[in-house]
């Protein structure tokens, strides 16, 4: 299995039950937009961040190559959520984002209700893991889930730290282990892996390190609380020019006629596997269908 072919550096959360917000996700250019109905809703305002939302998305015609958009809906279990995932699943959007996922079941309850209204197989689930139990099961969680839409694992490292009274500090050496148990899940399941938010918008500084580690674990982007995160967080987890380069060498070596059905080729006075081959093919189509160019 092998994760979506197209970049997923940069998720940006609008909260729905503000107007402001979303008017200006109209101009906006990450790869993602979370459309939130959950944290960012107070209880006695989600109805109407849900009918707003609903104007908002019926209101947009298609966007080819625009950001994905993504709805967080309130947890099934919730007076809201049944009414939440019916509203995305009208819309049309790209997929949703399920809050506080601690098994597979609650990835089974979405996918049956998204089945029953005979919705597109491309519209896909994320799933947040933000708590103790979903950490523990993440592995479960990402293996049922590539056979129940589910697409990407988001991290929801603030929710983490609550629940569990740590206090991390400018590195997050105290989350590393759970962060990359995170990623080691979804790369063994093919999914993608996306970190958490960086609080302090106004701390450029802080998120482009913040931003640099999650792409030396191997996360493929990050969820953004402000529009001034979107090109830093895209520039961080671009392939750069010297990766986009090499990719190509590599297909390039293995269409070669002498390394038809070879699993090693020479490239460069070193061996190059034909693993190798597969993830620089994945990037070249992450950019082709991205369009994005090198970071």
């Amino acid at each position: 299995m092998t994760p979506p072919s197209r970049l997923l550096r940069s998720a940006l959360f609008v909260p729905a039950a503000n107007a402001r917000a979303l008017e200006k996700s109209r101009t906006l250019r990450p790869d993602a937009l979370i459309f939130d109905l959950e944290d960012s809703a107070a209880p006695g305002e989600k109805a109407k961040a849900r009918e707003a939302l609903r104007t908002h998305l019926s209101g947009l015609g298609a966007a080819p190559g625009g950001p994905l958009r993504i709805v967080r809906i309130n947890a099934l279990s919730s007076a809201e959520g049944t009414e939440d995932l019916l509203a995305a699943r009208a819309c049309g959007v790209d997929a949703i984002l399920l809050p506080k996922v601690e098994s597979a079941e609650t990835l089974r309850e979405a996918a049956e209700a998204l089945d029953q209204t005979d919705a597109p197989r491309t519209l896909a689930i994320w799933a947040m893991i933000e708590t103790p139990f979903g950490l523990l099961e993440v592995s479960s969680i990402a293996r049922q889930g590539r056979s129940l839409r589910l697409e990407a694992l988001v991290v929801g490292p603030n929710d983490i730290a609550l629940a569990t009274g740590i206090r991390p500090g400018p590195e997050r050496t105290e989350m590393l282990p759970w962060l990359m148990q995170v990623k080691l899940a979804a790369s063994a399941h093919g999914l993608l892996a996306i970190d958490g938010v960086y609080a302090d918008f106004r701390d450029a500084e802080g998120f482009a390190r913040e931003c640099a580690a999650g792409r030396r674990m191997g996360y493929d982007g990050k969820t953004l609380i402000h529009p001034a995160q979107v090109e830093a967080a895209n520039a961080a987890f671009s392939p750069s020019a010297a990766e986009i380069a090499e990719a190509r060498a590599i297909v390039a070596a293995f269409a070669q006629p002498d390394a038809q059905g070879r699993g090693v080729v020479s490239l460069d006075g070193r061996m190059v596997e034909r693993l190798h081959l597969e993830g620089a093919t994945r990037l070249l189509a992450a950019l082709e269908q991205g369009g994005t160019q090198a970071g």
